[in-house]
């Protein structure tokens, strides 16, 4: 599925979205709030403390707080590992973090892309290699294969990045600038993103990833690959990239607090996949989208509304076009921009507002194979088109 920028400037900014590997992220503090001395405040159990993480009843007691995250800590760095990497380039740096008890690490694609030798760092300092066994380059993801003790490896417990909510508090632990076990906090600032993926077309256009949590968790180069965690210490997503303007004297991006991660539960879905075949095939629909639909695009192509996926093109011969869906086909006085398209409004029912719900929906939740229904809005009119989903190519 591809997405195209319809303006000049979100082309730029697109640009700025940099990978946060150590190749080529200022810290961002915790957010607190004043709140009475420790002896008056109420203390709320763990257990309450996990069951609502967003809307607590009582002021938060930091005392508290620090307890819960260097408790956290504590749990979890055993699991999270960092990465060296030599290959043509020279070498680079990421994190990773432990899959299971079988040594299987997860990191980034572009952390361990073109490796010729890999080196992987336990927290106790245990140094081993490690052999790439499936990589995805569509949300930027790689299996290492390591052979260490069985006491060395803590695999960390996966979460369900559906439940998280905007505002929620999370926990980055990782590589930055090779400083290993480095801990930032923040919060989840926005769900469902898209990032351009590292896999394009034979036309070179790329491919979207979706389902991206936005963070501003302080992510850096070198933090690619590693764990964004809730307070419960669950994985919700993989530290993918930043989007910033800002550089390092040797060149390197710099945190802007805009972090992207890859959804823990496109992770569920593609490693297994990578750990049995070395691949895994993501749902294709076949068509080209814009982002989303400004007030001055819907009155040029003359849509009843601003919100939903508007089809700029249909792929030939591909399931959309199969199923008897239309791309733009008349040009308006906006170059590039063709009107005549199908608006896509909802799909198996959930309502679509931008093109990033419908990419989401459709990596987290289909398959090759399987079907999707598509409401859309054609000549101002509402139908439905059933659409059998192909793999990407």
């Amino acid at each position: 599925m591809l997405r195209k920028a319809p303006w000049i400037a979100l082309a730029l900014m697109v640009m700025l979205t940099m990978l946060a590997c150590r190749f080529g992220l200022s810290a961002v503090s915790p957010r607190g709030a004043s709140t009475p001395p420790a002896s008056q405040a109420v203390r709320p159990t763990p257990e309450q403390q996990s069951k609502d993480q967003t809307t607590p009843s009582e002021p938060i007691d930091l005392e508290y707080q620090d307890t819960l995250l260097t408790s956290l800590y504590e749990r979890i760095n055993p699991g999270v590992v960092s990465i060296q990497v030599l290959n043509e380039m020279g070498g680079g740096l990421g994190s990773g973090f432990v899959y299971d008890k079988e040594g299987h690490i997860i990191t980034n694609y572009h952390v361990v892309e073109g490796a010729q030798d890999l080196e992987v760092d336990f927290p106790s300092g245990l140094k081993v290699r490690g052999e790439v066994i499936g990589t995805d380059l569509d949300s930027d993801l790689a299996v290492i294969k390591v052979d260490a003790p069985s006491e060395e490896l803590f695999p960390l417990e996966l979460g369900d990045s559906n439940q998280i909510k905007v505002g929620q508090m999370v926990v980055a632990i990782g590589n930055p600038f090779g400083l290993s076990g480095t801990m930032t906090t923040g919060i989840v600032s926005a769900r469902d993103r898209t990032l351009d993926s590292l896999r394009s077309t034979a036309e070179g256009l790329p491919f979207s990833a979706g389902g991206i949590i936005q963070t501003d968790a302080a992510i850096n180069p070198g933090n690619s690959g590693g764990p964004l965690l809730n307070l419960q210490g669950q994985v919700i997503g993989l530290n993918r990239a930043i989007r910033t303007n800002n550089l390092t004297a040797v060149g390197e991006p710099t945190n802007s607090g805009v972090g992207f991660a890859v959804p823990v539960n496109i992770i569920k879905r593609v490693v297994p996949a990578l750990i049995e075949t070395g691949s895994y095939d993501y749902p294709y629909l076949g068509i080209s989208s814009r982002a989303e639909i400004s007030l001055f695009e819907q009155e040029i192509l003359g849509l009843p509304q601003a919100t939903g996926a508007y089809v700029d093109a249909v792929v030939e011969g591909g399931p959309a076009d199969q199923a008897g869906l239309r791309g733009g086909s008349r040009p308006t006085e906006v170059e590039g921009l063709l009107a005549g398209g199908d608006l896509i409004i909802a799909a198996d029912g959930r309502p679509v507002r931008v093109f990033g719900d419908l990419l989401s929906y459709l990596m987290e939740n289909k398959s090759p194979g399987d079907t999707i229904v598509l409401t859309i809005l054609r000549d101002n009119e509402q139908k439905e088109v059933t659409v059998t989903l192909g793999k990407r190519p």
